[in-house]
């Protein structure tokens, strides 16, 4: 692409105000549709069915060609839709643009496996997501919108840490796994969320209704098929994905003879690429890859999770504001106030509830996890409660912690996560205190 493919801003103002909505869209808004309303013919899509085709393919645009035969509710993207609507407004995009998916095939084979067509192992990913052309190119062929949820693909990654840990001898540089510099070679997938709303209501023990109802008015309305449309199953919320780092070969996941070690890691911004102290997110997130290389080095495979679940799940606005509270409380940042700040700020002290996380575990086909690189006692949980056995709970080493994130480390220790050493009492907690914000040393 050059310069000279790239709107500037006055040919971007000079479309919008050229362009109405008239032009973009039908001239009639429909607010939303209903079950029996003329020219709505859903593709039929079954989930959990033994085949893709059998399955069908997610349609969830109102591109006109693909509008009568939708059968999700929501928008393609995840959180990125907002932006896609905004490239359309400003004619940045065209409103029924269609991607060119030549080329654009997964690099490796995953799956199937059994719990792909398992209604009750995976209900908030769609596991033919990465397949649409493979499975559905005659839909694509006439002219149905339908995209993909999935992308997998190869990479390299250099990370700081990982150059510290080979100058120190602690990771070796073997020429597949850790190249003769340092970099470490990795498949990556990438997965949007697709509910199944009476899977994921099933999960959360509630009833169907009442998580339409609740998804609906905790949206602003945004989607008022949740409430008109109850035929339709499926929904693409507007939430951030993952990613899936796998070290080694992909095919030895689900391979009961090799050895797996994972870590489930939730986004912390702060931490992860910043570097801020206040939380052990980095340290365990570098040890992990750490230990998933070796992991693979030694004729295994190691695998990260990473979830868009910043500030567990809270927001970023909402951590700091935390923040603020725990450094101004009488006494100071304790670990014995560490959850209730968070509880008179959010209102609970963790909303990324981890019922749905074991789904793309089981879509990569893991029976078995030797090696689980966490403290959490909500993802351990979540894990082992939907059929998936743990072997060993590794939780970081001591000296990896940073000092200001013993506060969050002993609340979480006291209030059940994992841990190979004592339990601090309530006494214990009062003493645990972090530094403030002018403070250099600890």
């Amino acid at each position: 692409m050059t310069s000279d493919d790239i709107n500037s801003p006055a040919e971007v103002s000079a479309a919008q105000e050229e362009t109405s909505p008239q032009q973009l869209y039908a001239s009639r808004v429909v607010l939303t549709t209903y079950p029996s309303q003329h020219g709505i013919e859903p593709i039929p899509l079954s989930w959990g069915a033994q085949t893709a085709a059998e399955r069908g393919p997610v349609v969830v645009s109102r591109q006109p060609d693909s509008f009568g035969k939708r059968n999700a509710i929501g928008a393609g993207g995840g959180s990125y839709c907002i932006y896609r609507a905004l490239a359309v407004a400003i004619g940045a995009l065209g409103p029924n643009h269609r991607p060119d998916f030549r080329m654009t095939e997964p690099t490796n084979v995953i799956g199937p496996f059994p719990s792909w067509s398992d209604p009750d192992k995976i209900v908030s990913m769609d596991p033919w997501g990465h397949a649409i052309v493979e499975h559905y190119s005659d839909h694509l062929e006439q002219g149905v919108d339908i995209r993909p949820t999935i992308a997998i693909t190869k990479a390299h990654i250099k990370l700081a840490e990982i150059d510290e840990a080979i100058s120190k001898g602690e990771l070796h540089c073997d020429g597949d796994i850790v190249s003769a510099d340092g970099e470490l070679k990795v498949v990556k997938v990438a997965s949007e969320p697709v509910w199944h709303i009476p899977g994921v209501a099933k999960r959360f023990g509630i009833s169907e209704a009442t998580l339409r109802r609740a998804l609906f008015e905790d949206t602003g309305g945004m989607y008022p098929e949740l409430i008109t449309r109850p035929d339709l199953k499926v929904f693409l919320p507007p939430i951030g994905g993952l990613t899936v780092y796998i070290f080694g070969n992909p095919d030895h996941i689900s391979d009961p003879t090799k050895r797996l070690t994972m870590r489930v890691h939730d986004e912390c911004n702060g931490s992860d690429v910043f570097g801020s102290d206040i939380c052990t997110c980095k340290p365990y997130l570098i040890y992990s890859i750490e230990e998933c290389a070796r992991e693979a080095q030694n004729g295994g495979v190691g695998v990260v999770v990473y979830f868009r679940k910043e500030g567990r799940a809270l927001g970023e606005v909402t951590k700091y504001l935390v923040y603020n509270a725990r450094k101004r409380q009488e006494g100071g940042d304790t670990a014995a106030n560490y959850f209730k700040r968070t509880e008179f700020v959010a209102g609970v002290k963790d909303m990324r509830f981890q019922a749905l996380m074991p789904d793309i575990l089981h879509w990569l086909g893991v029976s078995r996890i030797d090696r689980f690189i966490s403290m959490s006692n909500m993802k351990y949980e979540a894990i082992v409660n939907s059929g998936i056995e743990i072997v060993e709970r590794v939780s970081i080493p001591s000296e990896r912690m940073p000092a200001d994130s013993k506060v969050e480390i002993e609340a979480k220790i006291a209030d059940g996560y994992f841990t190979t050493g004592n339990v601090p009492t309530s006494e214990m907690l009062e003493n645990v205190k972090g530094r403030n914000w002018d403070e250099i040393a600890h």
